[in-house]
């Protein structure tokens, strides 16, 4: 077991965790939030997509151990933290029924957080790119620094 010291939707925390446990066991099963969903554990779905310091990455694929330092949001994050109050992405998904089962709903309100975060006007061809499920496996400018 290794302490991982990092931000969780603006307030700091510390995990004793395995360094390879996946992150959305972390955030799923120790730390209780269940906004972050497993779709298929294999990076392909984008259902477990959180933030990573502004960038939309997998937690399933994402070791624990990697999260010392980072700043990670998940979709309860999005929400105003004094009173709950959903943000105008969430505002907007909401009243044009952006929902199905709700399984993939939390990924794909942080894939376009992220989108928006990095482009605040983008096209259709963007939108669809970011929406399409894909998310960072392994972020480039962390792969070297890799264990």
């Amino acid at each position: 077991m290794k302490a991982v010291n990092f931000r969780l939707n603006d307030e700091p925390v510390t995990v004793h965790v395995e360094p390879a446990r996946r992150m959305t066991r972390v955030l799923r099963e120790q730390l209780g939030f269940t906004g972050t969903k497993v779709g298929c554990d294999a990076g392909d779905c984008g259902a477990c997509t959180v933030l990573m310091d502004d960038r939309a990455v997998c937690a399933c694929m994402l070791p624990a151990g990697r999260l010392e330092g980072k700043n990670i949001i998940t979709v309860e994050g999005l929400a105003n933290s004094h009173d709950g109050e959903l943000n105008a992405l969430q505002k907007s998904f909401l009243h044009h029924g952006a929902a199905q089962c709700g399984i993939c709903t939390p990924g794909m309100l942080m894939s376009a957080t992220a989108l928006l975060k990095r482009n605040p006007k983008p096209d259709q061809q963007e939108v669809e790119d970011a929406l399409g499920g894909y998310c960072v496996v392994v972020p480039a400018i962390e792969r070297s620094s890799m264990p």
